[in-house]
């Protein structure tokens, strides 16, 4: 059977994976990420291209019958291009320290490939209802994410004169937070000039009101530096 698509089907067939890629593109552009609407856009324009070749390939090749030696997957090509997102998603995430940025982008890589291999294949319903959906979780998901509980993690340093050591009144601070929790303490102490210094590794919410924690330890007696960073996750 001959699937053969007229000249200007499929030029319109590439200019629409543009447009639907492009617009993915463009809201994660907007949130400066290095897959913006370029990227996303020749992504798209791509995986509609494999498409209609793997479609052409199998008009190409119509004529072999059963008995033929040459063998036919018009799906292989579509497949590989699939596989091939793994390259640029992995390109697109950054492990930072206790953070990994760049998932959303790597799924929306994913996505728009998934978009262009549907627009190829003739599928505009639902590419263009996979579109609309992520463009609606792109752009207003992002602001109930904060409602979702999740834990961050926190080494937070003080160091105190020799005189002082004021592990107890720091986790009885800690503890008036509901949502934080200390998962270990390390001591260091300085043999020449006696300074001590605490680190905790503390399991926190986004939510943290830290500016009233630190508050609370600039008073204790013998407090002399302060300092918290995000940590690994354990």
């Amino acid at each position: 059977m001959t699937i053969t698509f007229p000249p200007l089907l499929m030029a319109a067939k590439l200019l629409l994976a543009a447009v639907l890629g492009g617009l993915i593109g463009f809201e994660r552009e907007t949130h400066g990420q290095s897959a913006g609407f370029r990227t996303m856009l020749l992504v798209g324009l791509g995986s509609c291209l494999m498409m209609l070749l793997s479609v052409h390939l199998q008009d190409m090749f119509a004529h072999l019958t059963a008995e033929s030696s040459v063998r036919l997957d018009p799906g292989r090509i579509a497949s590989y291009a699939i596989a091939s997102m793994g390259f640029l998603g992995g390109g697109a995430i950054l492990k930072g320290r206790g953070t990994v940025r760049g998932l959303t982008t790597a799924a929306g890589l994913w996505l728009v490939t998934g978009i262009g291999l549907a627009v190829g294949a003739g599928l505009y319903l639902p590419a263009l209802l996979a579109t609309g959906l992520s463009l609606v979780v792109l752009y207003n998901f992002r602001r109930f994410k904060h409602l979702l509980p999740r834990h961050e993690y926190t080494l937070l340093s003080v160091t105190c004169c020799c005189d002082n050591k004021p592990l107890k009144q720091i986790k009885e601070i800690l503890a008036e937070h509901e949502h934080v929790s200390v998962l270990f303490t390390n001591f260091r102490q300085n043999l020449i000039t006696r300074q001590v210094t605490y680190t905790l590794r503390l399991a926190t919410r986004h939510t943290t009101a830290w500016g009233k924690i630190v508050t609370r330890l600039q008073d204790l007696e013998g407090v002399e530096e302060l300092s918290w960073s995000e940590s690994d996750v354990p």
